[in-house]
């Protein structure tokens, strides 16, 4: 019997929908060049963030699809919790029809995976998760993309700003104090931190950080408290992997600089907010989807970069950064383009004063266990090379731990 709201039985029962339990059986569409796809969200676009995202890359998709002759109904469903909701959410998306499933937050793939078997028809997608990738089945797939590389660039822009300072006597080489409001203490946000403060630290030697982590994905409140918080600490600059605006805001009510995520920041923080980054989802949706409808293979884990248009740059705030900005972020895209600038480039950090030289990557069966991948070699950490979800999660010294959120 799937598991089915009371809410949703009533909801069918009065609009005359019939469905056989457990037969998995979908009212898709007829025409072969149209395809239902679900997109089931944490927010909703009023974050202008992590949510936001989404619906632009399910927008932008759509067009692109139209123009090969391919139309998409999508069912949009927002503000879906990391619980029980989730797996209501995939079932009623099923259960209308979708022939395509798309969970965007990293929360929601233990829930979705409780209703893949019962749909073995319908293809099923994590974003920025990765059990999907290793599990087995026909129908279930994992995406994400190499935001980290983004994430370097805008730490380039944001060591430019505090070198700038230091240089102009605004603040000394040590308040050059970076704040980084962290969603959770695991590999995708410690990989993110880690590339941001390692990309400022290539323009601006003295810089230090701090890390808050909220223990949310999406809670404007307590993003806002953390920025806050860190800028009453000394920090000159607030960055965030977290899925709302409020650290933007926060940064420019403290009279500090700021790099986004996810959204071009600098309409809600124009005197703050120099630069952001974000994951064009267009670029997977789009691959996705059109593979589907040529009877292609989805593949079971996606993960491409910048040099394929993946990861983006938002508008650069010109007003507010440092001199020479725009030429070191070309100069930087072009080297990590090209492959000569490797992110983690073991020679540029040490792990308790020493030089890493061995870290695992997650192994065939997503674990961590002495029999998986080696990440380190040719002098560098390679992410998101052996899954597309990171597992960089390596404390490099220099970024200060304010506390943990699992």
């Amino acid at each position: 019997m799937k598991k089915l709201s009371f809410v949703l039985i009533v909801l069918m029962i009065f609009s005359g929908f019939a469905f056989a339990s457990g037969s998995g059986e979908t009212a898709a569409p007829t025409d072969p060049n149209t395809v239902k796809v679900g997109l089931l969200c944490i927010g909703d676009e009023n974050d202008q963030g992590y949510t936001y995202n989404f619906i632009r890359g399910r927008d932008e998709a759509t067009e692109l699809l139209k123009a090969d002759g391919i139309n998409v109904e999508w069912v949009t469903k927002y503000n879906i919790g990391e619980d029980a909701t989730c797996t209501d959410a995939n079932i009623e998306a099923a259960e209308e029809g979708c022939q395509i499933i798309i969970n965007n937050s990293y929360g929601f793939e233990p829930f979705m995976l409780e209703v893949v078997d019962d749909y073995p028809d319908i293809e099923f997608i994590s974003c920025t998760n990765c059990a999907s990738a290793f599990d087995g089945r026909d129908n279930t797939h994992s995406a994400f993309a190499n935001i980290y590389e983004g994430r370097y660039i805008a730490g380039v822009v944001a060591g430019m700003k505090l070198q700038q300072m230091i240089d102009e006597g605004q603040i000394a080489p040590e308040e050059a104090v970076i704040g980084y409001v962290g969603a959770y203490s695991f590999a995708e946000v410690i990989s993110g931190f880690t590339s941001y403060f390692l990309g400022a630290r290539s323009v601006c030697p003295s810089v230090t950080m701090k890390v808050s982590f909220v223990g949310s994905w999406s809670d404007a409140t307590a993003e806002s408290d953390a920025a806050l918080a860190l800028a009453d600490q000394g920090c000159v600059m607030i960055s965030q992997h977290s899925d709302n605006t409020t650290p933007a805001t926060a940064a420019q009510s403290r009279g500090v600089f700021h790099t986004g995520y996810n959204n071009d920041m600098t309409g809600v923080a124009p005197n703050a907010s120099l630069i952001s980054t974000r994951i064009d989802w267009a670029i997977y949706f789009y691959e996705a989807i059109k593979a589907y409808v040529e009877g292609e293979e989805i593949p079971q884990d996606w993960c491409k970069g910048m040099g394929d248009g993946a990861v983006v740059m938002t508008p650069l705030n010109e007003a507010i950064a440092a001199p020479g900005t725009a030429e070191k972020i070309a100069e930087v895209e072009a080297a990590i383009a090209d492959g000569s600038l490797q992110i983690f480039d073991t020679s540029t950090f040490t792990v308790g004063g020493e030089t890493l030289t061995h870290a695992f990557a997650l192994d065939t069966d997503g674990d961590f266990t002495a029999d998986s991948e080696e990440a380190v070699y040719d002098g560098a950490f390679h992410e998101s090379v052996f899954q597309s979800a990171p597992y960089f999660t390596v404390q490099i010294d220099g970024i200060e731990w304010l506390n943990a959120a699992y």
